[in-house]
């Protein structure tokens, strides 16, 4: 099975520079796809003490996990990073394929990848190249729209939450400082002054707690007064959908959406934290949260848990997590009880299949951070940001609103927009509603009920919406000459595919002048690129795959693959290795007219990629 290889700091940090300045972009998102704000209008919000710039961000999951992955999210807006979840198991052995977004979104990709150490790093690194990027002065950001906070996430029981190789990972997060110098150190010359940057020691000081499907509302509490009391930590409860009960959960899933083929097993109740549990302990962790002086808050929400009942995943998942447009319903129901019982009394941050046209509800709504994931792993991945950005300032701009807090007051105003969206049931709503000023609470309030008036009729959520699959022309993918659609290079989280141009001749004759390329190190065989690939074969499996380190290509054998290393390179094809050394022709043989029309690509100045980078920074 692949495995994600992070890439060092200075790798990274010098093709994040070079291919600003060759060719504006970063890690393969063109630079007019990137988030910079606007100084006429402040998006800015408050999370646990700190102010995030936008209140959007990345989910805990496949978009947090690599430092390049980090930067592409806070490229794309966000601000409120939540990391991807660790764990005690960080040697786990995950299914193969685990993203399908075929239709509305499933996954069986639960836990990190990386160990513990690994992780820490990756975050640190994440936070060092967003510095150096806002000092390099490339960007021209608006003023105070810069920096990001960064959200600790951990689960997955209090025995792991307390054992030290956790502890340690949260003190590290916490005072990163020997992990900052030893970066540092690694940094070329060629930076000059961004060497020297004031790089953040304190990553993160607030924490995501994920309770993951079954978890003892004990434990929940548990490891939340203990990350509170020892750690010092302001903590988020991330819930379940299941606290909706199996008979309004159903009600709304099956009947009201029209999800008929999706079954929640009775069993994920019964384990399941049940909604007088959660009252009772949140109840408790706000006065402990009070009295330390810390921010206790909620998430909604958690994927759902439903049987198996597709044949992506590999036979031996019987159960797969569904996230994306009906869980946005599900969770959305949870606010807004959420709403009703506790009032103003945590914060509420939300992901659960939110999109363009839905983000600036859930802004209206109070709830912050807003997270996404599903929506960002379809085509245009992280580029469909930029999207949810002038989206939400089109709706600030409708009510004559310049922040946040004045847009939560007038959004749904009498006097305001009403989206076609959202149809006669909110037009109703707001008619009957007050139009006089309204304090902030109450706004949030008002606007929740309001908002999910309109979603069960909305046909943006319901099933019917979402049967259609991704277009496939029923011919297979070959190693060259694809479509060269180039939707597999967005739709990757790791960004691992990008393309290359390749010049043609009698020995290699090509139809295409750009090609696609795998790079092994950044891929984990998810399959999402499979998904959108409109031929069969899956791109992370057939397309060239480059390696710059041979114990993992020698690994992968008898798999095809491009060794590239400084004086040679090597090529296995069909399980036959052929190889080059620099500067040495190529015969008239097929094999090695590919291997040397690649090399050339991928070590071209003017083809700024993963492996030329990762040869230089290694040299």
């Amino acid at each position: 099975m692949s495995h994600l290889t992070p890439l060092p700091l200075a790798v990274l940090a010098q093709r994040m520079l070079r291919e600003l300045d060759s060719r504006q972009s970063i890690f393969d998102l063109p630079a007019g796809k990137f988030v910079l704000g606007d100084a006429r209008r402040d998006l800015g919000v408050q999370f646990s003490g700190h102010r995030a710039a936008t209140p959007l961000g990345p989910a805990a999951g496949p978009h947090t996990q690599l430092a390049q992955n980090i930067v592409l999210a806070w490229l794309a807006g966000g601000r409120s990073i939540e990391l991807k979840t660790v764990q005690i198991l960080d040697r786990l052995t995950l299914p193969r394929p685990c993203i399908d977004m075929q239709t509305i979104g499933y996954n069986v990709e639960w836990s990190q990848e990386l160990t513990l150490e690994q992780s820490l790093e990756e975050y640190v690194k994440a936070s060092m190249l967003i510095r150096i990027l806002e000092a390099s002065g490339k960007l021209k950001l608006a003023p105070g729209f810069g920096g990001a906070v960064f959200d600790m996430s951990v689960g997955y029981d209090l025995a792991g939450v307390k054992s030290e190789p956790v502890q340690r990972f949260v003190r590290g997060m916490m005072n990163a400082t020997e992990v900052v110098e030893r970066l540092r150190r690694q940094l070329p010359a060629s930076l000059g002054p961004l060497r020297d940057l004031d790089f953040a020691t304190c990553i993160s000081n607030t924490l995501t707690l994920s309770t993951f499907h079954g978890c003892p509302p004990t434990e929940i509490e548990a490891m939340a007064e203990h990350l509170m009391r020892e750690n010092g930590l302001s903590v988020v409860v991330k819930l379940n959908p299941t606290l909706l009960g199996e008979k309004l959960l159903n009600g709304v899933l099956r009947d009201a959406l029209g999800y008929t083929e999706l079954h929640v097993p009775e069993a994920a109740f019964e384990k399941d934290t049940t909604w007088a549990q959660a009252s009772e302990f949140m109840d408790r962790l706000l006065r402990t949260g009070r009295s330390l002086g810390l921010n206790v808050g909620v998430k909604f929400s958690n994927t759902l848990l439903v049987d198996n009942h597709r044949s992506f995943f590999p036979g031996s998942e019987k159960a797969m997590y569904l996230s994306g447009p009906p869980l946005h319903v599900l969770a959305m129901h949870l606010v807004q009880r959420w709403r009703r019982a506790f009032g103003d009394r945590t914060t509420v941050s939300f992901s659960a299949g939110i999109e363009r046209s839905n983000y600036p509800d859930a802004v209206a709504l109070g709830l912050v951070p807003v997270t996404v994931c599903t929506d960002w792993l379809k085509p245009g991945g992280y580029g469909r940001g930029f999207l949810y950005y002038h989206e939400l300032n089109r709706r600030m701009d409708a009510v004559g609103a310049r922040s946040i807090d004045e847009f939560i007051v007038r959004a749904y105003r009498a006097d305001g927009p009403v989206d076609a969206h959202h149809g006669t049931t909110l037009s109703a709503c707001l008619a009957e509603t007050d139009d006089a000023p309204v304090e902030l609470p109450l706004a949030r309030l008002r606007n929740t009920e309001l908002y999910l008036a309109s979603l069960l009729r909305d046909k943006r959520y319901h099933a019917d919406s979402h049967r259609e699959l991704p277009r496939k022309s029923g011919k297979a993918l070959k190693l060259f000459d694809c479509e060269t659609c180039d939707r597999c290079i967005p739709v990757c989280p790791n960004a691992a595919n990008f393309s290359l141009p390749i010049a043609t001749s009698a020995q290699l004759p090509l139809a295409e002048s750009r090609q696609i390329v795998n790079f092994a190190d950044f891929c984990n065989d998810c399959g999402n690129c499979d998904v959108f690939c409109p031929e069969d074969g899956g791109p992370n499996r057939v397309k060239p795959r480059v390696y710059i380190d041979r114990a993992r290509w020698l690994h992968d054998a008898p798999r095809d693959g491009i060794l590239i290393e400084p004086g040679q390179t090597s090529g296995r094809f069909a399980g036959e290795v052929v190889t080059l050394a620099t500067g040495q022709a190529a015969s008239n043989d097929s094999r090695e007219q590919a291997l040397q029309a690649l090399r050339g690509a991928l070590l071209d100045d003017k083809a700024v990629n993963h492996v030329s980078e990762g040869l230089r920074g290694g040299a």
